[in-house]
């Protein structure tokens, strides 16, 4: 195998190389992705938290995607092998998969296949060194919504997932308001009575999902699902510490009420 670029939110990182992995990113001073916002936890613009099912068998290649997405404001879950893949499309829901095609178990193309003749709605992104046009072909023809070859810049995968994660979501406006709450989505920032908020990336997604159900009620399950990744324990109290932290942020009156027994609604 020769030596492969991958271009990541902090600079090159080399696959293939002689010692058989990825190497870290090689290029000092670059740890924030291009575009990040500088206000603590706003993230960045462009849409709702997305799920993005990374699949790379490199591991430490997916994590430092998986890092630059998450720095994104994206939810990110990892797989290494198509059959780990499978499994966890089968029970959680992702917007997007980024999927290498060479995996071990189940091969790229195989996952890819299975998952559009199952009419799954996650858009699905090809991403792999086999660059080549009868390469990008086949792996549209085989259901693929996407294809990027590598080496890419991070830019251009980020813009294509937020792009494949419009197309798989239910369309929403871009601006959400209720009363005097207004959350800009496209600009990643809330404003109460005109008065701007300083949330975090998760404190953000939680606002916008209670927003944009527009006064129906959320499970802390839900919550979990749709704005955190599959690392978040199930039995922890993360979403009622953040709902708290979101009600004090938000200041009186109060606009968040919990429905004992069912969870949340603004």
């Amino acid at each position: 195998m020769g030596r492969r670029t991958l271009v990541t939110p902090a600079g090159p990182l080399v696959r293939g190389a002689a010692n058989g992995g990825a190497s870290e990113p090689r290029t000092a001073g670059a740890c924030r992705p291009p575009g990040r916002s500088n206000s603590p936890g706003l993230g960045v613009g462009g849409r709702a938290t997305v799920r993005v099912l990374v699949v790379e068998d490199e591991v430490v290649l997916a994590e430092a995607i998986a890092r630059g997405l998450r720095r994104q404001g994206m939810a990110v879950d990892l797989s290494f092998d198509g059959a780990d893949a499978l499994e966890k499309a089968a029970v959680n829901h992702y917007e997007v998969l980024v999927l290498d095609r060479d995996l071990p178990r189940v091969h790229g193309d195989q996952v890819c296949r299975r998952l559009a003749s199952q009419g799954a709605s996650t858009r699905i992104l090809m991403l792999t060194a086999a660059g080549a046009v009868e390469d990008r072909v086949q792996g549209l023809e085989l259901g693929a919504d996407d294809y990027l070859g590598k080496p890419f810049a991070f830019s251009e995968l980020v813009a294509r997932v937020r792009a494949l994660g419009r197309r798989s979501a239910q369309p929403t406006p871009p601006v959400l308001a209720r009363g005097d709450l207004v959350v800009d989505r496209a600009r990643r920032q809330a404003s109460r009575a005109g008065q701007f908020l300083r949330l975090t990336r998760k404190e953000l997604g939680v606002l916008e999902v209670l927003l944009a159900a527009e006064g129906a009620v959320i499970s802390a399950e839900e919550l979990l699902e749709r704005v955190w990744d599959e690392h978040a324990d199930p039995f922890t109290n993360t979403v009622r510490v953040t709902i708290g932290n979101l009600r004090r942020k938000l200041g009186p009156p109060p606009l968040i009420e919990t429905v004992i027994g069912a969870g949340y609604r603004l």
